[in-house]
């Protein structure tokens, strides 16, 4: 089934290339088919390439996706043309109203900064609180990760003594895991960051879970029971030519940059690059809308945030004077 996507968003010619089975606007209002409603935050400085790489990927499943595209009021972005935030993104109080079954948050290249230091962070934390009453599950890609973990958890961050970058084995820890269900023994996965959380901080916390792990990476996945929080420390979205660019440019500026490791082939950065992560990245993204979407979201868009198995009155739409929750009653005037 396809994504779908604004009519002129410029990821579409590039998927529909590739292969990749796209629905437009104007087609997609002729169907009566209730998509899966995606948010993407997107944090990163290239927002095109990375509509796209995750457009791929959100994409490649048998369900139809509808996929809404959210910005940061607080920052304007340096590298993506005006005319294109305008004409693609939404801002935070355009869509705080909604609810939506799935949210992917990406990664920032901020994090060296101290989170509160981040000139968005206010407005982060509003959607990341927003998150937990208005998404079904919400998967969180690196610094979006450490950011949510810090939130939600106060896991701190710490410095690197040099940057982790290339492309790293990991393997499933957690083996009952259905976000890596069809997953072979070990997988690999790009990084890029100069900051880590530590795992004794994570396994301190009852409410997680760690998934997947590396020697050389650290902890890679982590998720709540249920899986209304996922986060991903890695980048498996990443092209093959991503962590190239990204060494090339720092190269040219004359900056401190080392040779992404188990990237290049034979570390001869003359030599293009060849991606060793493309399947298990789409087995990750389509394990998640599966199993952590699709299968356990709501028909009703309006039950996202209800716990409610009765009268429970833990659910944040249970009514005390009712002693029930309100969307299982009655629209009347007395609700």
């Amino acid at each position: 089934m396809p994504i779908k996507i604004p009519n002129h968003l410029p990821a579409a010619k590039k998927l529909e290339s590739e292969n990749i089975f796209v629905m437009r606007e104007t087609r997609a209002m002729t169907q009566e088919i209730r998509p899966l409603r995606l948010l993407l935050l997107n944090l990163m400085p290239t927002k095109i390439a990375t509509e796209t790489q995750l457009a791929r990927l959100l994409g490649n499943t048998p369900l139809q996706v509808e996929l809404e595209l959210l910005k940061v009021e607080s920052h304007v972005p340096k590298n993506t043309p005006e005319e294109h935030m305008l004409a693609f993104y939404k801002t935070f109080d355009q869509v705080q109203d909604q609810n939506f079954d799935g949210m992917v948050i990406t990664g920032a290249p901020v994090e060296k900064l101290p989170f509160e230091q981040v000139t968005y962070w206010d407005e982060l934390c509003r959607i990341l609180e927003w998150t937990k009453t208005h998404v079904h599950s919400t998967f969180h890609i690196c610094w979006a990760a450490q950011a949510a973990l810090y939130y939600h958890y106060g896991i701190p961050k710490y410095p690197l003594q040099e940057k982790l970058f290339g492309v790293f084995e990991h393997r499933v820890t957690h083996k009952n895991s259905i976000l890596f269900r069809g997953f072979d023994d070990t997988f690999l996965v790009p990084h890029s960051r100069h900051t880590a959380f530590r795992r004794e901080d994570v396994a301190a916390v009852p409410a997680l879970k760690i998934l997947a792990e590396s020697d050389a990476a650290g902890v890679y996945a982590i998720s709540t029971d249920g899986g209304t929080q996922i986060f991903i420390t890695g980048h498996s979205e990443y092209d093959a030519d991503t962590l190239q660019k990204e060494y090339l440019r720092d190269k040219q500026a004359g900056l401190p940059i080392q040779v992404p490791v188990h990237y290049f082939p034979n570390d001869d950065d003359t030599r293009t690059p060849v991606s060793t992560w493309r399947s298990s990245a789409h087995l990750l993204y389509s394990n998640w809308l599966n199993y952590f979407v699709y299968q356990t979201t709501p028909y009703d868009l309006a039950r996202i945030g209800c716990t409610c198995t009765g009268d429970n009155s833990a659910c944040p739409y249970y009514s005390m004077e009712h002693h029930r929750c309100l969307l299982d009653m009655e629209k009347d005037t007395s609700v």
